[in-house]
């Protein structure tokens, strides 16, 4: 067991540590770019994931030292928000696939013009994924992925398109996930060990970092989250929310 847990350690940090070192050459000034624009302009950080790349999603929007102005976009708005029968999220795993509930999907998220799109999906070929990033391009909509470019170009997309999220976003980030996610492989050709929600969230964590460093270095003070569970955290939090009415989404 202590030898795996060495070997897991090392998947994950020496990922990590790359996609650090690809930050501090600028790999992701162009996104932050795209993130301070939006946020220097009015707009709010859309961000969207299924399966477990919702975990990228839930990093970005709403969180402890995370930007105000953000939103999540889930598939489960379509029940929360759309009234749609429960039934729908029995199969998540086929719902995700499923590029005929962009539309409605679209219409919950009452995108503004200034708002900014982060889009993670460590496949990139997923029916719902493509579809959402082709929905937001053609609402004039600046798109961020992040996803695994060595899995994304070993499978086949499930879109009507063809086309794969990397190949929509006008920035794509690369999460270093290996093709299936998992990275040990067990006696039996068992694999485990996936390391995409870990790169993915650190990805997000680096993206609001520096967002948030790059509006204070220009004078502005980031609108960044308390923690509700410190003193005066709520209070501060609805202050900074109540700039954008009913525009953020923190749904389950």
């Amino acid at each position: 067991m202590a030898d795996l847990i060495g070997q897991m350690t090392e998947e994950t940090t020496s990922r990590i540590e790359r996609i650090a070192e690809s930050a501090r050459d600028g790999g992701l000034d162009d996104a932050i770019t795209l993130i301070v624009d939006a946020i220097e302009s009015g707009g709010v950080l859309q961000a969207f994931g299924t399966g477990h790349s919702q975990a990228f999603a839930m990093e970005i929007a709403g969180r402890a030292g995370g930007l105000i102005p953000t939103a999540r976009v889930a598939l489960s708005d379509l029940v929360v928000l759309g009234g749609q029968d429960p039934a729908v999220l029995a199969d998540a795993s086929t719902l995700e696939r499923e590029p005929t509930v962009v539309d409605a999907l679209w219409e919950l998220t009452a995108a503004a013009p200034g708002d900014l799109f982060l889009i993670a999906s460590n496949s990139g070929v997923n029916g719902s994924i493509v579809g959402f990033a082709l929905k937001a391009k053609e609402n004039g909509h600046r798109v961020i992925a992040v996803t695994s470019l060595e899995h994304t170009a070993r499978v086949t997309p499930k879109h009507p398109s063809g086309k794969r999220l990397s190949e929509i976003a006008d920035v794509v980030i690369d999460n270093l996930a290996p093709y299936g996610d998992a990275t040990l492989t067990l006696p039996g050709d068992v694999a485990v060990g996936a390391v995409s929600s870990m790169t993915a969230a650190f990805i997000a964590q680096l993206l609001t970092v520096g967002a948030a460093g790059r509006l204070a270095a220009s004078g502005t003070t980031p609108p960044v989250y308390l923690s509700a569970n410190i003193p005066g955290g709520d209070e501060h939090n609805h202050r900074l929310e109540d700039r954008y009415g009913d525009r953020l989404r923190r749904h389950a």
